[in-house]
């Protein structure tokens, strides 16, 4: 039976794999910001300063890259993230949420442009986007409980209204279909919501 290997060169293996995985979410990433929405494996490696069989080493396929890259923007946001507190005044509330989701939107704009390019053949870019689903579902119905409560039968209806107007898909339709400045865009997204919040609290 072979010895084992010292801690200090298992470790040092290690924190050299995480640096090269590091580098390469880094570099896909970079190359998406630049414009380039469906970057190669080879170009991808060339970014990062590696060989493709490094790559590939590293990651199985793009499937497995694509979910490290997501988590690496999940982690981005969760950095820029502030919680709002759900005590302030409902106008409040709206224009905060409004405005941070308008930052966050714009934080993985090239991220979600190139997702959608690739999304209809990947299972993990589906699985991605599910992930930020989830979290502004979460954050709805926690910043805005009060007026969910009111909403009766259809508080379901008015949490998918909600989620579904500050979610990407309708980002992308003010910003990229409509053309409107970030801010137009923010305040068309803040009159859906509070509309959609009055129109509870009204039931």
């Amino acid at each position: 039976m072979g010895r084992a290997e010292a801690p200090g060169r298992v470790d040092g293996r290690t924190a050299r794999a995480e640096r090269t995985r590091a580098a390469i979410v880094e570099a896909h990433l970079a190359l998406i910001s630049e414009g380039d929405l469906r970057p190669t494996g080879e170009r991808i490696a060339e970014r990062a300063g590696i060989s493709l069989r490094t790559l590939w080493t590293n990651f199985k396929d793009m499937e497995t890259l694509f979910e490290a890259s997501g988590e690496e923007v999940l982690r981005q946001q969760d950095a820029a993230y502030r919680p709002i507190p759900p005590t302030l005044p409902l106008a409040k509330r709206v224009d905060a949420f409004c405005r941070q989701r308008a930052r966050l939107l714009q934080l993985i704009a090239p991220s979600a442009r190139a997702a959608q390019m690739r999304e209809p053949v990947s299972e993990q870019l589906r699985r991605n986007r599910l992930k930020h689903i989830d979290r502004v579902r979460e954050e709805v119905e926690q910043l805005f409980a009060t007026e969910l409560a009111q909403a009766g039968p259809g508080r379901d209806q008015v949490v998918h209204a909600l989620v579904a107007a500050s979610m990407w898909p309708a980002w992308s339709m003010l910003r990229d279909g409509l053309g409107l400045g970030v801010d137009q865009a923010r305040a068309a997204m803040a009159r859906t919501v509070a509309a959609l919040l009055a129109d509870a609290a009204r039931r």
